[in-house]
């Protein structure tokens, strides 16, 4: 059983207001505004000191609440509570109000704490969310272009897989300055590219109007700055991550995760062994299935989407890549369930069946080891358990390229090793192991 507490704090908390309450079983109420600049928070601090306040508790709003958790955490027990989990009566509602209901719940033991991440976990998750924005933002741009070329009637698309590799690339600068088309088609760069000349000399019979050209050279412009930005802050999340390099590696030995997907996955998890369960975390990522009860009927609908929808993404789109794998066994799962359910969710329960894989790796300090359980010939006794890759290797190649970061100056230097975690990737369909067992 919870202790109680004897006198404590519930605070309501805005951008620039804080709204305190402290509350006890044999005590008067007290209330008290504070502002939320450094020394504001440092009279809060004190006021509390003074008032012998135990414990404060308050919602987790926005990212306003960080400071003060940072300020106040260090010389008084701190609970952040989920808004979800202590909702107001709606129609009574005041800033007041909110501070007194919220030290009442304190008061009583109410409040189920929120996880809080430590500064390392809190920067790493900044840093992915922030590489996930620019890549937003660099497809938005894309997305235009291909806007802006099809309302002219160029179909580019059609003769090229992709428009916005080197050779597309080229195309398209080409054609917003205005370039003549066979120069253009005689300065790509790719010889595959250059036999489809006459496909793609009929795709730009038709010309970019002078507004077009002025917008798809401003959105090259942009596109250009973003990519600088996301490779900065790629090798800025390989800095940070260096003391998860381990547990990075483990991660990456699962079949579709490669390095940035990895990252993302643990610096939205941040301390694992918060989780008692793999259920648990998979509940925290709002992989888990919501039911709903009425007249004593129970029907299962969607998953909750509780939780960070950034490693959901990441969870789904590793699981989108298992799918079209051959003879691994989260594939094999897939293939099992999408006889009996639509394609959407046999990939959303692969992505929960992954979160709760990483979840054992990570808590047992594990690799991920394939199990090719296809049929054998008679009279073969091999095992069915088959590493794709010696565990040692792996790691050693992980933190030996984190490690080689910290050396290197040259940006360009740098980017190839980004380029070479994202090629580390174990478990690959067409991966052949050598006769004498070595990855």
């Amino acid at each position: 059983m919870k202790k109680r507490r004897e006198r404590v704090c519930g605070a309501d908390v805005h951008k620039d207001l804080i709204v305190a309450t402290i509350t006890g079983d044999e005590v008067p109420s007290i209330r008290e505004n504070f502002g939320t600049t450094k020394s504001e928070l440092d009279r809060f601090r004190n006021w509390l000191a003074d008032n012998k306040c135990e414990q404060v508790a308050f919602e987790a709003t926005g990212v306003y609440w960080i400071p003060i958790y940072d300020v106040l955490s260090r010389t008084i027990d701190t609970i952040v509570a989920n808004p979800l989990q202590i909702k107001s009566i709606p129609n009574d509602k005041s800033d007041s109000k909110d501070s007194k209901r919220i030290a009442t719940l304190c008061l009583n033991n109410q409040i189920k704490r929120s996880r809080v991440f430590s500064d390392e976990d809190r920067e790493l998750r900044n840093l992915t969310r922030a590489r996930s924005g620019y890549v937003k933002t660099r497809t938005q741009f894309k997305n235009r272009i291909h806007k802006y070329l099809s309302s002219n009637g160029i179909k580019l698309s059609s003769s090229m897989d992709d428009i916005f590799c080197k050779s597309g690339t080229h195309i398209i600068r080409g054609l917003a300055e205005d370039k003549p088309v066979e120069e253009i088609l005689k300065g790509i760069p790719s010889g595959k590219i250059r036999k489809k000349q006459d496909e793609i000399r009929s795709a730009l019979a038709n010309e970019l109007s002078e507004t077009n050209r002025m917008l798809i050279s401003d959105s090259l412009e942009i596109m250009d700055n973003v990519e600088s930005k996301i490779e900065k802050t790629s090798l800025n999340i390989l800095k940070k991550i260096q003391n998860k390099s381990k547990d990075l590696a483990i991660v990456m030995s699962i079949p579709g995760i490669a390095f940035i997907s990895g990252s993302v996955i643990l610096s939205e998890i941040g301390n694992y062994r918060d989780f008692q369960t793999p259920e648990q975390l998979a509940k925290w990522c709002g992989l888990n299935p919501g039911e709903n009860e009425s007249a004593g009927k129970k029907r299962k609908c969607g998953i909750t989407k509780r939780g960070s929808k950034y490693i959901r993404v990441v969870l789904v789109e590793a699981a989108q890549t298992i799918a079209n794998m051959k003879n691994t066994g989260l594939s094999r799962f897939y293939k099992r369930l999408s006889k009996k359910k639509e394609h959407n969710v046999a990939i959303v329960a692969v992505a929960r069946k992954l979160i709760c894989l990483i979840y054992h790796l990570l808590i047992n300090q594990e690799f991920y080891q394939e199990v090719d359980c296809r049929k054998r010939k008679k009279g073969r006794n091999e095992s069915c358990h088959e590493p794709s890759l010696k565990d040692e290797h792996l790691t050693d190649k992980v933190a030996a390229i984190v490690d080689a970061f910290y050396g290197m100056s040259d940006s360009s230097r740098k980017k190839a090793l980004l380029r070479a975690l994202e090629d580390i990737s174990v478990n690959k369909p067409d991966q052949k192991r050598s006769s004498d067992g070595g990855g």
